[in-house]
């Protein structure tokens, strides 16, 4: 899909990956509406592009705010938003019993509310305005991107419920994929290593350091604008249909 002159939705478009995205989509002429909490700079970001950003304070996980978002955007550009990349999410560490006890299941129910229901979510409220437009060149109306992580397939010590969350996400790939073939709407999943969001933004440069020395080649952390890099490739490539990418420098991660 070409991409200048498209509407675009990135989640967790405040920072990390998702604002990565949120640049590499707007320097390819995309006008971006950005979704994340109150809290983000999603709104400093929206303000760097000027008439090609939107913000909108937004739940993933409330269908309500997600149309307001969309309905925001068609009301400001006119049109549909024809790329969906999720990167909103949560890491919630515990093991399954811990030195307090049980993980407690609201911490695993919370992380597979925001990382997997609030991804299809958003698909889903996309894809339904996406199915109802008209077809672009080679019957393609829109694309769909999800995040999901390495987690999903080598899950560490402590990550159960982000890992099953992550792991869904990998899961309901391909059936979506499947789903909204026939609207010409494409679903793909990219599945990062180690990346240098603000999660890890926060340790000291040693232990970032001791991450990025983890990983084969380039032993390094991932940079954000190497996500957007490959989601940008993602949209621009109408064969990417149905399936995971891993985007980790051939780590596979030990148990700890």
């Amino acid at each position: 899909m070409e991409i200048d002159g498209k509407l675009a939705l990135v989640t967790g478009g405040g920072s990390g990956l998702g604002r990565a995205t949120v640049m590499r989509l707007a320097a390819a002429g995309a006008k971006v509406a950005i979704a994340d909490l109150a809290r983000s700079p999603g709104a400093e970001v929206a303000a760097e592009l000027g008439d090609q950003g939107l913000f909108l304070a937004t739940d993933v996980t409330s269908e309500a705010e997600v149309t307001a978002l969309l309905d925001a955007a068609k009301e400001k550009w006119g049109g549909v938003v024809r790329i969906v990349v999720n990167c909103a999410g949560i890491g919630t560490v515990g093991k399954t019993i811990g030195r307090e006890g049980p993980l407690p299941l609201e911490a695993f129910t919370k992380t597979l509310m925001v990382n997997t229901v609030g991804s299809f979510n958003v698909i889903r409220l996309a894809a339904a305005r996406m199915a109802a437009s008209e077809p672009l060149e080679g019957g393609e109306r829109g694309v769909c991107i999800n995040t999901a992580s390495v987690a999903a397939f080598e899950g560490q010590i402590g990550q159960a419920a982000y890992s099953a969350s992550k792991g869904a996400i990998v899961g309901m790939t391909l059936p979506i994929a499947r789903d909204l073939a026939r609207d010409g709407i494409r679903v793909m999943t990219i599945a990062p290593g180690i990346f240098k969001t603000p999660m890890l933004a926060g340790l000291p440069e040693k232990a970032q350091e001791s991450l990025g020395q983890q990983v084969p080649f380039p032993s390094r952390l991932g940079d954000p604008a190497e996500y957007a890099q490959l989601a940008e490739a993602i949209v621009r490539n109408p064969m990417l249909n149905g399936t995971t990418i891993r985007i980790d420098g051939a780590i596979r991660m030990a148990p700890r």
